[in-house]
């Protein structure tokens, strides 16, 4: 199905896609996608419970994703995550990029992908009920800072509870690319995900300092809240007095998943509506992020205020920072070429327990 959701300040539309589902209690997840940041903007499951609820966050109209800074459902990019400084070297060429986060780039720079009207350029195979959809994005070379003209594509598809998201990339000139989905999960359908259990299977993680950006070493978890090798209570985790928690109001930090591949990077479960998420994915580093800086001060969709600890976000990708790590053991590149085909792959795993 696709309507349109409402229209951008210059008058540009916003359509929304549904993908999959349906209204009874045995159809698998309904995916609500807006092209304005190629934004999750619900996603229906039936929970162990029997119930069909909605376990991601979103905002009630376009106006409030415009104005809202917390990325809710969001695609982000050309860089997710930080970037020192907003400076970076590559090929020997200092690039200067948007900086609006404690004098840092975040997620792309003040006018991110998330802030971008994508263009609908497939939907199928039954347009009255689809099942995938393919979102695209024209970055121009400078955009917000990073050389090279860009192409995106978002491939996101709905088979059975499983959501999948693929991205591709390529580029005219040497650029970094890091891109991910910053949807806020709640499996209880609202309220607190504190008493959520989260698994992340990690033997390190990056400390940062007092602006988010790491330090520069992979540090072991033995001994910190960030060991999540085993499912711990979100609640406990993210009001540890490590701190690395403290500091940051609770987690929100750069995991180092262990394997490489497609693979397990992390599980949430919800006793309370018996429902599972298992993320998979292809990146080495995956940010767990408790919502620490939802304040109340904004409106969610069905009308409560977003507190902090309505949502967690896990979004894989390359390693905060990678662009000033560059050829460093641990840190694989973010540099794509011409010629480079940018790919990787977000899958989400939905059950009942």
């Amino acid at each position: 199905m696709l309507d349109t959701f409402g229209s951008l300040p210059d008058g540009r539309p916003v359509h929304r896609i549904v993908l999959g589902g349906g209204s009874g209690v045995g159809d698998g997840a309904e995916l609500h996608l807006l092209t304005l940041g190629s934004t999750v903007h619900r996603l229906v499951v039936t929970g162990g419970d029997g119930v069909r609820r909605d376990v991601v966050l979103g905002y009630p109209d376009v106006a409030s994703y415009v104005a809202g800074g917390d990325y809710v459902g969001a695609v982000v990019g050309r860089y997710a995550n930080r970037i020192a400084r907003g400076r970076f070297v590559l090929d020997g060429e200092v690039h200067v990029v948007g900086a609006h986060d404690r004098g840092n780039s975040l997620h792309g720079g003040p006018d991110g992908f998330d802030q971008r009207l994508w263009d609908l350029v497939e939907v199928g195979p039954d347009e009255h009920r689809p099942t995938y959809a393919v979102l695209r994005l024209d970055s121009p070379d400078g955009d917000q800072g990073f050389p090279g003209t860009l192409q995106v594509e978002a491939r996101w598809e709905v088979d059975g509870d499983t959501v999948r998201l693929t991205f591709t990339a390529t580029t005219d000139r040497a650029t970094v690319v890091n891109l991910s989905t910053h949807a806020y999960v709640n499996l209880d359908g609202g309220g607190s995900v504190d008493d959520h259990e989260l698994r992340v299977p990690a033997t390190a993680f990056l400390p940062v300092d007092t602006t988010g950006v790491p330090l520069g070493e992979h540090a072991p978890v033995d001994g910190t809240p960030f060991d999540l090798r085993e499912p711990r209570r979100v609640g406990d985790v993210a009001r540890d007095p490590h701190p690395q928690v403290a500091a940051g109001q609770g987690l929100d930090h750069d995991l180092v998943v262990d394997g490489e591949g497609e693979r397990v990077v992390a599980e949430v479960v919800s006793a309370r509506t018996r429902t599972r998420l298992r993320v998979l994915a292809d990146r080495p580093g995956l940010q767990v992020y408790t919502g620490n800086f939802l304040d109340g001060s904004v409106v969610g969709r069905d009308g409560a205020l977003l507190r902090q600890g309505d949502g967690l976000a896990l979004e894989p990708q390359l390693h905060p920072d990678t662009p000033n790590h560059e050829g460093e053991p641990g840190w694989p590149s973010a540099v794509l070429r011409p010629g480079e085909t940018y790919r990787t792959s977000i899958a989400w795993e939905l059950s009942a327990l």
